[in-house]
């Protein structure tokens, strides 16, 4: 199963050699013929040149990007530029808060047929450390207002692979960083799985989530539910 797998970045020059050593050692390890993508967005610490260095070592390729575009869009447009023999393409943060053990778990998920293979914190065995009872309780509304859209136990997911031909026809427009909400609401799939872990605060860099992209999280489900059940777009 060959897959491609995006790192979103900006400012993650603390962490991200160590990823991409920890991600390239998975694949060695499991024999998992699999290539990162990082898609840069301008970083001014100089993430982007750290990635190009390590690219001469490592089955990594970085695409870099002008400016701070957002999570969403940067791994849209990974995914445009991974291999075009990738089977399948993900996500994966920057941070060190997903798993990369379970990995393995998800790419034999989608070699046994699924097209959707989801790591997830709200299925037995998958949790959530050293986070503040007010974003356990963030996240745990998120998942409720998305519950009607479908039978996934963990749809704010960012750490997925799904397989390209789920995606064939599929119009993906999240707002925010949500893209894994975009794909498990609208991807054509008929099996998914999903692998638990458990999710821990990043250990580099500072957090992307604010206020405005829980505002922009809920734009993007009335955008969802307004497609699927009235069929308007906008």
């Amino acid at each position: 199963m060959k897959f491609s797998l995006v790192i979103p970045t900006y400012n993650e020059a603390g962490g991200i050699r160590r990823l991409i050593e920890a991600l390239a050692a998975t694949f060695r390890e499991h024999q998992l013929d699999g290539e990162i993508v990082v898609v840069d967005d301008n970083s001014p610490d100089g993430t982007g040149a750290i990635v190009d260095a390590l690219a001469q070592e490592y089955p990594v390729r970085c695409l870099h990007r002008p400016g701070k575009l957002g999570l969403s869009s940067g791994v849209i447009d990974g995914w445009a530029f991974a291999r075009p023999e990738s089977e399948a393409v993900g996500a994966i943060d920057a941070d060190f808060s997903h798993d990369i053990a379970i990995l393995p778990k998800m790419v034999q998920a989608l070699a046994d047929g699924a097209e959707l293979a989801i790591g997830s914190r709200y299925v037995p065995g998958g949790g959530i450390e050293d986070w503040p009872w007010k974003r356990k309780f963030t996240s745990r509304v998120a998942i409720l207002l998305a519950q009607p859209l479908t039978p996934v136990k963990d749809i704010t997911s960012g750490y997925f692979l799904v397989r390209r031909s789920a995606l064939q026809g599929v119009e993906l427009d999240p707002i925010g960083f949500k893209i894994g909400l975009e794909v498990i609401a609208k991807a054509h799939y008929t099996r998914y799985v999903e692998v638990p872990y458990v999710f821990t605060d990043r250990v580099a860099g500072e957090s992307k989530l604010n206020g405005g992209e829980i505002t922009n999280y809920l734009r993007q489900l009335v955008r969802i539910y307004r497609r699927r059940f009235f069929g308007k777009t906008a």
